[in-house]
C-alpha cells in the first residue's frame, strides 16, 4: 500500500541531500552557506514550523504564492470536495464549468477595464508569454517595451522583458525588446512613435526592489500607448490578488490595462494556475475562427482542481476581508519602520503598497561603518542585504528575502492573513538587527566577512530572489 505520509516521515531529514544529488546542487550549497538548511515540518497561515517545533514568521510566503495563508482550510476543503466528486477534469473536448465560473469572477474584478475574456495557463511566466503572443497577433508588431528592474518570468519570451541582467546572461539572443527607465516619458514617447512595439509591459509595483512611481507616470504611459497603438500590459502576477490593498495594484493609479496577467496566489498556493484577462477585440485576433480556436493552448489549462482552488481563494479574500487587512497591515509596517530611517544611517527608505514592503539601505557617513560597507560591497555587491536577512532568520525566526541581485534592499511579502502582533514582531526584530548592524566591528559584520570570503572563493552567492 502506498503511504505518502510515511514516505515523507521516513525521508524528512533528507531533503537537502536529495536536492544536492538529484535536483540542484548549487542551490543546496546556497541553503547550507546561509544557514537556511532547516527541515520544515508544517505550515499554517503566516507561520512555519521546523523539526524542533520552532515557529517562524513567514514574510516570504512562497514568493507571494500563499496570499490567503498556508493550508487554508476553505481552499483545502474545496479541493477535497472536487476530488471526492470524481470530476471528469481535462476532457479537453469540453467546456469545463468551474473554469468558466472562475473566469466570470475574475472579470468582475476587472470591471473597470475592457477585459471580457480569460485565458488560463499554469504559471506567471506562461501568462506573460501568452500576453506577448496575443499582443503580437493584435498589433502585427514584434517588439516590446519594459521597465528597468522589472521581473516578468524566466521563459525565453518573458526573459526578453526581464530587467535583471543576471537572469538574462548566458542564454543567447532574446526577443527584440527595449528597456526604459520608470518615469522617463520622453523616452517612452520616442520609442512608441516608431510604431514598432506590440506592447508595453509593466509591474504596477515592481517585485525587484518594490519600486513604483509617486506621480502620474503610469497614466501618462497608458495614454501614450493608446495614441500609438501599443497595448498596455499590467503584470499583476505578484502584485495582484489583493496584495497591495486593492485587488489589482494598478487600481492605485486608476489604470485600465488592455491585458492583465495574474498567477501566484490565485489558487491559494495549492495548484499551479495563471490567467490572462484581455479585451474581446484582442482575444478575437488570436482566436479568430473555428480552425484557430486552439491556436494557443496549454495542456493543464482549465483543469477542475485549479479552478476549484481559485474560486475558493476568491471567496476567502472577500469573506475574511483580507484585501482590507493587507492595506491596514501594510500601513502598520510603514508606520512602525519608517521612523527608523531617522535613527539608522544605513537605512535610507522604507516604502510599500499594502503587503509589498521594501527596505532600502545606503552607504553610511560615519568612518567605521563605511569601512564595513566598502569591505562587503567590494567582495560582493549582492551581499549586504543578506546581513539583514540572516539574523532576522537565525535569531528572530523571521523569513524574509533579498529583493534583487546587486541591490541593497530587502523585501517583505507576507500572507494577507498577517496580523498586528506579527507586524510588531517584525518591527522589534528589525530594530534589533539595525542596532547590531550599526556597530562595527560586530557580530553581523563578522558573518558578512565570512560570507564575503566564500564569495571570493567562488562559492555560490548567498541570495535567492524571485
Amino acid at each position: 500500500m502506498f503511504d505518502i505520509a510515511k514516505l515523507v516521515q521516513d525521508n524528512r531529514s533528507r531533503g537537502l541531500d536529495l536536492q544536492a544529488t538529484y535536483i540542484n546542487p548549487a542551490f543546496a550549497k546556497v541553503l547550507k552557506t546561509i544557514g537556511f538548511d532547516r527541515t520544515w515540518t508544517r505550515g499554517q497561515g503566516a507561520y512555519l514550523w521546523d523539526d524542533k517545533e520552532d515557529r517562524y514568521l513567514d514574510l516570504l510566503s512562497g514568493y507571494g504564492v500563499f496570499g490567503v495563508g498556508r493550508n487554508h482550510p476553505t481552499v483545502r476543503d474545496a479541493l477535497k470536495t472536487a476530488m471526492d466528486a470524481d470530476l471528469p477534469s481535462l476532457i479537453k473536448m469540453d467546456a469545463p464549468v468551474l473554469s468558466g465560473l472562475l473566469a466570470r469572477e475574475l472579470l468582475k474584478k476587472a470591471a473597470h477595464t475592457e477585459c471580457e475574456r480569460v485565458f488560463f495557463a499554469n504559471s506567471g511566466a506562461e501568462a506573460v508569454e501568452a500576453a506577448m503572443k496575443f499582443s503580437r497577433a493584435y498589433t502585427g508588431r514584434n517588439e516590446f517595451l519594459y521597465l528597468n528592474q522589472s521581473y516578468h518570468g524566466l521563459t525565453l519570451g518573458a526573459l526578453s522583458v526581464n530587467g535583471c541582467a543576471s537572469f538574462r546572461n548566458g542564454f543567447g539572443e532574446l526577443y527584440d525588446a527595449r528597456a526604459l527607465r520608470m518615469g522617463d516619458l520622453a523616452a517612452l514617447e520616442e520609442a512608441l512613435a516608431t510604431k514598432r512595439y506590440a506592447g508595453f509591459i509593466f509591474e504596477p509595483v515592481q517585485g525587484k526592489g518594490v519600486y513604483f512611481p509617486n506621480d502620474d507616470y503610469y497614466q501618462q504611459a497608458a495614454n501614450l500607448c493608446k495614441r500609438h497603438g501599443t497595448l498596455f500590459i499590467a503584470d499583476e502576477v505578484q502584485s495582484g490578488m489583493g496584495r497591495t490593498g486593492k485587488f489589482f495594484a494598478h487600481e492605485h493609479w486608476n489604470l485600465k490595462p488592455d491585458l492583465i496577467t495574474i498567477s501566484k496566489s490565485l489558487s491559494g498556493g495549492y495548484v499551479p494556475i495563471s490567467a490572462v484577462l484581455l479585451s474581446k477585440h484582442v482575444h478575437q485576433k488570436t482566436f479568430s475562427s473555428m480552425d484557430r480556436s486552439v491556436v494557443h493552448s496549454s495542456t493543464f489549462s482549465q483543469n477542475d482542481f485549479a479552478a476549484a482552488a481559485g474560486l475558493a481563494t476568491l471567496h476567502v479574500l472577500e469573506a475574511e476581508n483580507l484585501i482590507q487587512n493587507a492595506e491596514r497591515m501594510g500601513q502598520l509596517f510603514l508606520d512602525l519602520c519608517r521612523p527608523m530611517v531617522d535613527r539608522f544611517e544605513m537605512l535610507k527608505e522604507v516604502r510599500g503598497k499594502g503587503l509589498m514592503v521594501g527596505f532600502e539601505f545606503g552607504a553610511p557617513k560615519s568612518l567605521s561603518l563605511n569601512i564595513g560597507w566598502k569591505l562587503v560591497h567590494t567582495a560582493d555587491k549582492s551581499l549586504f542585504a543578506q546581513l539583514i536577512v540572516l539574523p532576522l532568520f537565525t535569531k528572530h525566526k523571521i523569513l524574509t528575502q533579498v529583493a534583487g541581485h546587486g541591490i541593497d534592499i530587502i523585501k517583505l511579502l507576507p500572507t494577507l492573513t498577517v496580523g498586528e502582533d506579527d507586524v510588531r514582531w517584525f518591527a522589534r526584530a528589525f530594530e534589533d538587527v539595525m542596532i547590531e548592524l550599526h556597530k562595527f566591528p560586530g557580530s553581523i559584520w563578522d558573518v558578512g566577512l565570512q560570507l564575503a570570503k566564500g564569495a571570493i572563493g567562488g562559492k555560490p552567492k548567498p541570495e535567492v530572489t524571485i
